[in-house]
């Protein structure tokens, strides 16, 4: 009787166990790419993002648990436009250990850049030194904040599914069209929130909100960073007071990660409100995946602007 018991017991445990085996395994830098991942991978892929949403993946620093994720990945995903740079290296020093990592390198089959055929927001093409912040040179790599690129991204992601994958290439883009389905009438309910927000000025710490701007049509007037990754001079931040009170600028826009400081003394001068929005899935407890993103950020701009007549 005892051996049934254990019997009864364990065999749910492998059959899970066999389960999660089965599963595509698949790396991205950030939450953003996982949760697009999964929407087109579905219950056939098994998603690990390295950057936690707290973190700026600009700035990320690989732990060493993050060269054994990718001992097993089939696929990684990364942003791309120099937002990760460091994910190459990664990948790289994963592959000196383990030979399947091979695969996972720029131009093989299971390397994915999801900035492919974006269609790219302040391209500078400038070099990037000591004391000059981050590489934007090859254009603002926050191209997941407008959700019409979701399906650039997603189009990315289910080409390199098919590829490692192919049995299983039908599922994975039936996955993708009623995922873009959902989104799509989203957008409808998205901007119709964002257009009460029409002529409301704002500023930010970080230039992370080209695309979302452009999409519903924003008005970012300036930035505490003068350049990506810059902090601001007191000519700067005196600068930004005068622009505030100029163009009557209400909210400022923070990510959780960002610093309060000059947020707070910008406040404190103005009067304005400081309003923290999601630049990532996970990054407040509202954007729980792709589509609930832009449902809590539209919703924290539209009432921060209503509490600020």
């Amino acid at each position: 009787m005892r051996s049934i018991a254990l019997a009864l017991v364990v065999a749910p445990l492998l059959t899970a166990a066999g389960v999660a085996d089965s599963k595509l395994r698949i790396v991205t830098t950030t939450t953003d790419l996982a949760s697009l991942t999964e929407a087109v991978g579905g219950d056939r892929v098994a998603v690990t993002s390295l950057v936690p949403p707290s973190f700026d993946p600009e700035e990320y620093q690989p732990k060493p648990g993050d060269v054994a994720r990718l001992k097993e990945a089939r696929l990684v995903v990364k942003v791309g436009l120099d937002y990760d740079l460091w994910f190459d290296r990664l990948i790289s020093q994963a592959a000196l250990t383990h030979p399947g990592a091979r695969e996972l390198r720029r131009g093989q089959p299971g390397h994915v850049d999801a900035s492919a055929a974006i269609a790219t927001l302040d391209v500078r093409g400038a070099s990037v030194g000591p004391g000059d912040g981050h590489a934007h040179g090859s254009g603002n790599p926050h191209y997941w904040l407008d959700p019409k690129n979701a399906e650039i991204i997603t189009g990315n992601i289910l080409e390199a599914l098919a590829r490692v994958d192919p049995a299983h290439a039908g599922e994975y883009e039936a996955n993708r069209l009623a995922f873009l389905k959902l989104l799509d009438d989203r957008m409808r309910d998205w901007e119709a929130k964002a257009g009460a927000l029409n002529g409301v000025a704002l500023i930010a710490h970080h230039n992370s909100w080209a695309y979302f701007a452009r999409r519903f049509r924003l008005d970012f007037v300036g930035f505490i960073e003068p350049r990506p990754g810059v902090p601001p001079s007191p000519a700067h931040l005196s600068g930004l007071i005068k622009t505030m009170r100029e163009r009557d600028v209400r909210l400022i826009v923070r990510q959780p990660h960002e610093p309060e400081k000059n947020i707070d003394f910008l406040a404190q001068k103005t009067k304005a409100a400081v309003v923290v929005l999601a630049g990532s899935v996970g990054a407040t407890p509202a954007a729980k995946d792709y589509l609930s993103l832009f449902d809590a950020n539209l919703d924290a701009l539209a009432a921060a602007a209503k509490a600020r007549p």
